[in-house]
């Protein structure tokens, strides 16, 4: 006798407490980001092509982030095509 497996056995996705593993991922990784932000305080000089600002190190950080968020995605419906 032969068993085929229809692949639903290996869909199941991890699980921790009843949380998906995706989610914890995701907290973590916030929780370091934030620390990261607020260990960094100093005032730096932001230089762009034609102007310069000053500003705290947290800021330019933050939008670093938000923009490296914003481009993910952005960019996750084209990994399907």
């Amino acid at each position: 006798m032969t068993k085929i497996s229809d692949g639903s056995a290996g869909s199941k996705r991890s699980e921790i407490g009843g949380i998906p593993t995706r989610y914890i991922g995701i907290g973590v990784l916030g929780v370091l980001a934030v620390w990261f932000l607020f260990a960094n305080l100093d005032e730096v000089k932001i230089q762009f092509w034609v102007f310069t600002v000053t500003a705290p190190l947290w800021i330019a950080l933050l939008a670093t982030l938000l923009a490296g968020g914003a481009l993910g995605w952005l960019l996750k419906g084209r990994r399907g095509r």
